[in-house]
């Protein structure tokens, strides 16, 4: 692992002070103009052709929306995510309506860099981000019913962190992210 303390200096302070809470403050509304400015970052990412294929459901506490989405929530993500200001369930438009065929091998990459893009403005508005996988994919897309071609990938909780980030997070040495992927061959 590297010395995060010497990197956290000199990578953006937005990136070396974002981290993924496990509580938010339920009184930490996400108003109509933040959540509209989230989508606008969102909307700016690169993109394979300029295809876009990113959709969001945006729902908040009190919403018809938010009720549909909680109850698909699993147990260990269900304890936080319900008390963030904002639920997000990202989809990507992965396959060509009603045809089966693959629309971009890169949807989920770019659907990942808008999510990145709306996470890197949720930080800088002062608000903490949460990307998770832990709800029921089955139900939630049986509920939600996405258009032909859309899937569900993953869901964000943004809102105001009520827990603050560890003191010490490790992370992979740049070393390791280089020669991970490659094979160890005797010679």
């Amino acid at each position: 692992m590297s010395d995060d303390l010497e990197w956290a200096g000199r990578v953006h302070p937005l990136l070396a002070e974002r981290f993924s809470p496990y509580a938010f403050d339920p009184a930490g509304a996400v108003p109509d103009e933040t959540l509209e400015l989230l989508l606008e970052a969102a909307r700016w990412s690169p993109s394979a052709g300029n295809s876009q294929p990113w959709g969001f459901l945006m729902t908040r506490p009190g919403e018809p929306e938010y009720k549909r989405v909680v109850p698909h929530l699993a147990p260990s993500s269900a304890r936080w995510a319900k008390d963030a200001g904002l639920l997000v369930v990202a989809l990507t438009h992965r396959h060509v309506d009603g045809a089966g065929l693959v629309y971009s091998e890169f949807a989920d990459y770019d659907l990942g860099q808008a999510v990145a893009h709306l996470s890197f403005q949720a930080q800088a508005m002062g608000l903490s981000t949460h990307q998770f996988r832990a709800f029921d994919l089955e139900a939630l897309t049986e509920e939600l019913r996405p258009n032909p071609g859309w899937e569900i990938v993953s869901m964000v909780a943004i809102g105001k962190a009520a827990d603050a980030p560890a003191s010490t997070r490790a992370r992979r040495s740049t070393d390791d992210l280089r020669s991970a992927p490659w094979a160890v061959t005797a010679r």
